[in-house]
């Protein structure tokens, strides 16, 4: 089948008018939406995406860092689909979810009691609660701009702009029209890698911290590390102040056998992980130390925090993680990690060749392009990077890499999978050159007439 898009007449289009009969904006999911409208999918295998038309693309977005392994990986559709044989979910605890937690807390220092939820953003979310009960203050601190799930508290100051954001320290802001001004009051935001300054806010609120949320290589703050000397900090903090510093690994759980915490050195309390976890199906994870886990803990009357969940634990969530941790080996690992600085390196390289200004940043097996040169670190620079001629400009490329064949994000955001070899780089570099040189000449064009 031909790439065409968009195109009017096909089946994803008619599916999208469909859509819109039924769903607010036509879709229910927001991240799978973008204009003229979305493509649908039919089936997947290994690295490679199949939407209703018969277009095969190479898939760089992975369901959002979701699909480390791929689609439809014959090890873990096995699990599922024996398991699915067996039973769906019980009202019982089942030795599967015994064996997935073991296999869990083997990976990292930190961990040494867990508890299964549906999503990361519940993980976050009993995270939060949890480090409340058992701290005894209110309070949440994070980084301004940072996601970490849909949880009011946490979304505080996601997606701020200049106009709300505040100049000497950042302000607290509610991303959700009609967030309760409680809400903003309990939530303390900090500048991304500034230590002196996250310090100071730290200190000035000490008396009512319960914790400390981070991701250590948040992709809206550029894609760039935590430094060593702000993790120093931040953990300095929390001892000193009876804090619970939350490292959230939804997302970073892929850059190492033991995540980010053991890739960068970070010995957090908590921690809240989800996405390659589940092998594709819906799970989340909130570890931890014993003594502050121990607030989930119900066995002797009412625990600390309440914690429960329909499908929390289900076991085909649970056979699929087992085959899924099994395949998340070191060499695995590493492998991914190494083929992902040769594609940030190459899509660099495309935008050297293109004479377009950008840049491309990330960590392990993820990767971000920007249309700027702007040196990034924070959330305030980032935004600045994707300013709305930056971002209009990133929609452009991903309709352009669409057709030639390549899945990625409308935000420059991309992972990579294990069915990935060097002929995947090659073609997503070699397709962004071409989109480049593209755009780049579009824009000659314009400026001439």
């Amino acid at each position: 089948m031909s790439m065409s898009y968009p195109d009017s007449t096909s089946r994803s289009a008619e599916l999208s008018r469909r859509a819109k009969n039924i769903y607010p904006g036509g879709t229910t999911r927001g991240q799978t939406y973008y204009k003229p409208y979305p493509i649908y999918a039919a089936h997947a295998e290994g690295c490679r995406v199949t939407d209703v038309d018969g277009v095969a693309r190479i898939d760089f977005v992975n369901n959002y860092t979701v699909q480390l392994f791929g689609h439809s990986h014959p090890d873990i559709v096995a699990a599922v689909q024996d398991q699915a044989a067996r039973g769906m979910c019980f009202t019982m605890p089942s030795e599967l979810d015994i064996e997935l937690a073991e296999m869990i807390l083997a990976r990292a220092a930190s961990f040494d009691h867990l508890r299964f939820t549906n999503t990361g953003t519940e993980a976050v979310m009993h995270a939060v609660k949890g480090a409340r009960a058992y701290t005894g203050k209110p309070k949440i601190a994070k980084c301004e701009g940072v996601y970490h799930g849909a949880y009011d508290y946490a979304e505080v100051s996601l997606d701020s702009n200049p106009q709300v954001w505040g100049q000497k320290k950042p302000e607290a802001v509610g991303h959700t029209h009609g967030a309760p001004e409680g809400v903003m009051r309990d939530v303390v935001v900090l500048p991304f890698n500034d230590v002196a300054a996250s310090k100071q806010i730290l200190e000035e609120n000490a008396d009512a911290l319960a914790g400390i949320l981070l991701d250590a290589v948040p992709s809206r703050c550029g894609g760039i590390p935590a430094s060593a000397d702000y993790i120093k900090m931040l953990k300095s903090f929390t001892r000193a102040h009876d804090a619970v510093l939350i490292l959230d690994e939804v997302v970073t759980w892929r850059l190492d056998y033991g995540g980010a915490q053991t890739r960068y050195g970070i010995e957090p309390d908590m921690t809240t992980m989800g996405k390659v976890i589940g092998g594709g199906m819906p799970i989340g994870v909130v570890a931890g130390r014993e003594e502050i886990m121990r607030v989930y803990d119900s066995s002797a009357g009412k625990a600390l925090c309440s914690h429960s969940g329909t499908f929390a634990g289900n076991p085909v969530s649970m056979a699929a993680g087992i085959a899924a941790m099994k395949l998340l080996t070191v060499t695995a690992t590493d492998r991914l990690n190494q083929l992902g600085e040769r594609a940030r390196e190459s899509l660099r390289e495309a935008f050297r060749l293109a004479d377009v200004e950008g840049q491309v940043t990330g960590e392990g097996s993820l990767i971000l392009m920007h249309f700027s040169t702007e040196p990034l670190g924070d959330y305030r620079a980032t935004w600045r990077a994707h300013t709305e001629r930056r971002a209009e400009m990133l929609v452009d490329l991903f309709r352009r890499l669409l057709n030639r064949g390549i899945l990625f994000s409308t935000w420059g955001l991309g992972c990579l999978s294990t069915p990935m070899e060097q002929a995947e780089i090659d073609h997503l570099a070699d397709a962004v050159l071409a989109s480049l040189r593209e755009i780049k000449e579009e824009n000659r064009k314009a400026l001439v007439s």
